[in-house]
């Protein structure tokens, strides 16, 4: 199977499952597929794919899904529950970091033959994730703050809270996942990648998350519709 094929798969595949989390689980749901998202969006980063003819990382669909679940929260539960999965989002990665380096401490016996692999994987994590907690907490915070903020206004001007879903939805991720780019870009890879690499990953993983963000609008529709039924 191709990388486009895939790629194109993980969108159905991880939005898919946002929702049904969601359906059968509610925000408590949401909460455990934030976690999910967190520690594997973080791990699939260090993969370096080609792809639609540009060279780019893995992680970028699953940590989309990660701004698709505080929207979802924000729109159905209010920006107090956002916040909430943001904060475990936060806790996560720092739990993932101390244990993770916790493991790669231990002494392995002689018979055991993985401890390479754990080893090429992470020890690149810590700064990986640490950039990434940065990235991750700055973004998924203003992405609240810009939901709340537009919908606000858009309420006050037409009058009506329903409306405007697809802008308060976009506006507000596309805003954050730029400043998200930029931030863990540059703090994840900075001096491992040549700079025309580092250059590929900024404005094409943007244009993903441009992507991933528009594709993720017909899923809060979605949501907002599940909740009725859920409540």
């Amino acid at each position: 199977m191709n990388n486009e094929l895939l790629l194109v798969l993980s969108v159905f595949v991880v939005y898919g499952g946002v929702l049904l989390v969601f359906r059968f689980f509610s925000t408590d749901g949401l909460c455990g597929f934030m976690v999910l998202a967190t520690v594997c969006a973080n791990i699939e980063v260090l993969l370096l794919i080609e792809a639609f003819g540009i060279e780019q990382t893995l992680g970028n669909v699953m940590f989309a899904s990660t701004f698709l679940i505080t929207d979802i929260l924000n729109e159905t539960a209010g920006k107090r529950s956002a916040n909430r999965a943001v904060n475990l989002g936060i806790f996560t990665s720092v739990m993932f970091i101390l244990l993770s380096q916790m493991w790669l401490a231990y002494d392995v016996s002689a018979n055991d033959y993985l401890r390479p692999s754990f080893a090429a994987i992470f020890s690149q994590t810590p700064r990986v994730m640490l950039a990434g907690l940065v990235a991750y907490a700055a973004s998924q915070k203003l992405d609240v703050y810009l939901y709340r903020r537009i919908w606000a206004l858009t309420t006050k001007k037409f009058g009506d809270s329903e409306r405007f879903l697809w802008l308060r939805n976009n506006g507000a991720t596309l805003i954050a996942q730029l400043v998200n780019t930029l931030l863990f870009t540059f703090g994840a890879f900075w001096g491992v990648y040549p700079q025309d690499t580092m250059m590929q990953i900024v404005v094409w993983g943007y244009v993903i998350y441009i992507i991933t963000s528009l594709l993720d609008t017909p899923a809060v529709y979605m949501a907002r519709k599940l909740a009725k039924t859920i409540k």
